[in-house]
């Protein structure tokens, strides 16, 4: 593993142990040319996923990507890390267990909202507003009305 701080090759393992939903190994590292110390995750992936774009582009999936955009949608909400993780681990072992190479950005964008649909209500709506494309109060205030009438039938 090369090190993040000075690019050297020859990175040394200090401690290995698994991650709390088992679902990674989580290393911490030190790099004996600068010194610095840091820890990677490694997690099993199935098969390789290309993401195909609403432009007709077609990109390679990287878990970070979906990570950052369901964090962005849980900034400064009470929930707890692990249950992120354990969220985020579930959705991409449903899109490598589909059978397909190449799954589509709303598919990936479907079952995102439904895991934080799940997790914290305010998220899901921050990640709606994105992910549908709101663009005035009025989406929200549908979007919002539409969760509210849901939630009455059940």
């Amino acid at each position: 593993m090369r090190c993040p701080f000075c690019g050297n090759e020859d990175t040394q393992v200090k401690d290995s142990r698994p991650t709390e939903d088992g679902a990674a190994i989580r290393r911490r590292r030190s790099c004996p040319s600068c010194g610095a110390r840091f820890t990677t995750f490694e997690r099993v992936q199935l098969r390789e996923l290309t993401v195909l774009k609403r432009s007709g582009r077609k990109v390679p999936f990287e878990r970070e990507k979906l990570e950052r955009a369901i964090n962005i949608a849980l900034r400064k909400r009470p929930v707890e890390p692990e249950r992120v993780e354990r969220m985020i681990n579930g959705l991409v072992r449903r899109l490598e267990s589909m059978g397909e190479t190449e799954i589509s950005a709303d598919v990936i964008g479907q079952l995102a909202m439904e895991g934080l649909e799940s997790l914290d209500k305010v998220a899901y709506v921050r990640f709606a507003s994105v992910y549908k494309n709101f663009r005035e109060a009025k989406d929200f205030e549908d979007f919002v009305g539409s969760l509210s009438t849901t939630t009455k039938h059940t």
